[in-house]
């Protein structure tokens, strides 16, 4: 009901109509959304860089060779995207999805443009206004494309040179060529498809319906007594254009709730509640009739707590696999087209090939030395070789042996690894092969058959 307050200075009543307030929280979810939007490529959170070819998680720069750690980040993204939809039903299409919040203002900037033109230019035909309307739109959109345009792409290209290719006008690279046709494609959209991309191409907002339930949050209008004034203000105040009163599982339908603030501003002048709420499925008991929390914020059955269980254990282990990686990463292996050679001084070598790449964002020293082979030492590389962050080195080096203080044939030995600053050595298991006792002296090398 409507509640009556005494205005200390005048004597006449100020009246408080009850209401929802669920545009105000979605536009100031979506200016949050569109600033997140615009500074996350600026920052390592969440990004991915074709040109060095990594992948950023909250801070974690992932090579492309790290490719089992980049799937499960995938899929741990896909099974959130997934859960959302089966439980909050089209809430990412109505408070968080670009396409939608970026069409919706497209669409209230023509409204303004052509509520001004109609105001002004009263005498001119309906075309000619239009025609009016269009063009200051179209300038509008067309740099707003552009802006928006370079912010996603900078998820894939680094912005610095992003800006470089812009200021050069290059059109013949491959990611300038993905820049141009992501500005096309944006502008097209912002001027001509808009809402008719979430009903016609979209492929989420199909999957959102086919993973809804009976326990899905949605937007439910019930009216068993007949309060309907009919009066369609919910209609008019959809920005998908469909009247909820039909049915609650129209495709079309986001869940933005516009319908509610709208029913319950002109039931609430008449001291009545709103015949359009939230409820999850087709319950219609309003959320706030649910009396445990867990209930309340969606996790009604075992089918949820489920997905949620599966969330976190996928976070869990991208966390603790994450925390693991070792940021320097060194790879030794034997070089068998030529199996051993003899030095002028009558010792055994044998060919190695060391792979070191540092992920880290720091500079490291990569040492190695030997165990399990008596009066082996390792020839070819330095004492400690310094990698800077990024660096890749690839070298061939040997493990020279006196020919008296190796077996004959096949002899064990371990490569110790050790990284400064800070990180745990490794002990990498290798054969080193010598003549055997009946080969000559004088053959320099044995090659495999």
């Amino acid at each position: 009901m409507a509640s009556i307050q005494k205005n200390s200075k005048n004597t006449a009543p100020r009246v408080t109509l009850p209401g929802t307030q669920f545009h105000r929280v979605r536009k100031t979810i979506q200016y949050l959304c569109v600033t997140v939007f615009i500074l996350l490529p600026l920052s390592d959170v969440m990004r991915v860089d074709l040109v060095r070819q990594r992948f950023y998680f909250f801070g974690a720069e992932l090579w492309i060779s790290e490719f089992s750690i980049i799937f499960f980040t995938m899929m741990f993204l896909w099974i959130l995207i997934a859960a959302m939809a089966m439980i909050y039903g089209r809430f990412y299409c109505g408070y968080l999805c670009p396409q939608m919040i970026f069409s919706e203002a497209a669409n209230a900037i023509e409204k303004a443009i052509a509520r001004r033109v109609d105001r002004k230019l009263t005498d001119l035909s309906p075309r000619a206004r239009r025609l009016l309307t269009l063009g200051p739109l179209y300038v509008i959109l067309l740099p707003a494309s552009v802006f928006f345009s370079f912010v996603f792409v900078s998820f894939f290209i680094p912005p610095v040179d992003l800006i470089h290719r812009l200021l050069s006008f290059d059109i013949r690279t491959a990611g300038s060529l993905f820049g141009v046709s992501v500005t096309l494609l944006t502008f097209l959209d912002f001027a001509f498809l808009r809402q008719r991309f979430c009903t016609s191409i979209c492929p989420y907002g199909y999957l959102q319906n086919m993973l809804a339930d009976s326990h899905t949050l949605q937007v439910f209008f019930q009216d068993e007594s007949g309060q309907c004034i009919h009066c369609d203000k919910c209609v008019r105040a959809c920005p998908m254009g469909i009247d909820i009163r039909k049915s609650s599982h129209q495709l079309e339908c986001t869940h933005c709730a516009e319908c509610i603030d709208a029913c319950s501003g002109v039931l609430g002048r008449m001291g009545r509640q709103t015949l359009i709420h939230y409820a999850w499925g087709d319950a219609g008991r309003s959320q706030a009739e649910e009396r445990r929390w867990y209930r309340r914020i969606g996790f009604r059955d075992g089918k949820r707590i489920a997905v949620l269980v599966l969330l976190s254990l996928y976070a869990t282990g991208i966390a603790v696999v994450i925390n693991m990686r070792q940021p320097v990463l060194v790879r030794i292996m034997p070089n068998r087209i030529t199996l051993y050679t003899r030095a002028p001084d009558g010792s055994i070598h044998n060919t190695f090939r060391l792979v070191a790449t540092n992920r880290g964002k720091t500079d490291a020293r990569v040492t190695l030395s030997l165990a399990g082979l008596r009066a082996a030492q390792i020839v070819g590389v330095p004492g400690a070789i310094t990698l800077k962050p990024g660096d890749e080195l690839q070298r061939e080096f040997d493990v020279a042996a006196a020919g008296s203080a190796v077996d004959p044939g096949v002899n064990r030995l371990r490569i110790l690894v050790h990284v400064d600053p800070g990180q745990k050595d490794q002990s990498l298991d290798e054969t080193f092969i010598a003549p055997m006792e009946a080969a000559s002296p004088a053959t320099p090398a044995a090659r495999p058959d």
